[in-house]
């Protein structure tokens, strides 16, 4: 069982419609969290397995999933065609595999062609649906604003652009040509790179 907390991009459950369906959805983009009276809800972007689908759900915090089962293999990055498809290779039988940068949703920020960084591709009978990349990404600061000399506590952050222009929050002493390890789960800021 996963709880709404657990839910991260990549993750696939049985979600229940209005019609009492069980529907095998899988987590795209993280959206954003409210907090009311009733406690929080958290939207996601899910994509319907079997229909291909795409649609925004509002999930209360503390409902609790059936986790989908889904079958892995190792792959890598081949090339991006068109820069919309991302086309990865099975390291061992060197069969590719398609996917498109909506599938892949959030991560597409983390993945450059020629970096070897293994994938996992995660399979819905026989089709592909998403990746599961490594926790840890480093990548290399484009754009922030100047680090304020001294200020070393990591408590207070601000916006910067990483090469693959994804934007992140990283702390006050992270500057412009900077390597990061980032959070790919949710894309929070981990370290500086040693």
């Amino acid at each position: 069982m996963l709880m709404t907390s657990e839910l991260k991009v990549g993750t696939a459950f049985y979600y229940e419609n209005d019609k009492k369906v069980k529907e095998p959805l899988i987590v795209q983009k993280f959206l954003r969290q409210v907090s009311g009276r009733q406690g929080m809800t958290t939207f996601f972007r899910v994509q319907n397995l079997v229909t291909k689908s795409t649609m925004e759900v509002g999930l209360d915090a503390g409902v609790k999933f059936d986790e989908v089962e889904l079958d892995k293999r190792t792959t890598a990055l081949s090339y991006i065609e068109g820069g919309t498809n991302y086309v990865f290779m099975d390291q061992e039988t060197y069969e590719q595999f398609e996917l498109s940068a909506d599938q892949l949703g959030d991560y597409t920020g983390y993945l450059v062609e020629g970096e070897e960084i293994p994938v996992e591709i995660t399979f819905y009978e026989g089709s592909p649906v998403g990746i599961v990349l490594p926790v840890e990404n480093r990548r290399k600061v484009q754009y922030t604003e100047p680090g304020v000399k001294g200020d070393t506590s990591g408590k207070s952050l601000k916006p910067a652009t990483l090469d693959t222009g994804i934007e992140v929050r990283v702390p006050l002493f992270v500057n412009i040509d900077d390597e990061i390890i980032v959070d790919t789960r949710d894309g929070s800021f981990i370290e500086r790179a040693k």
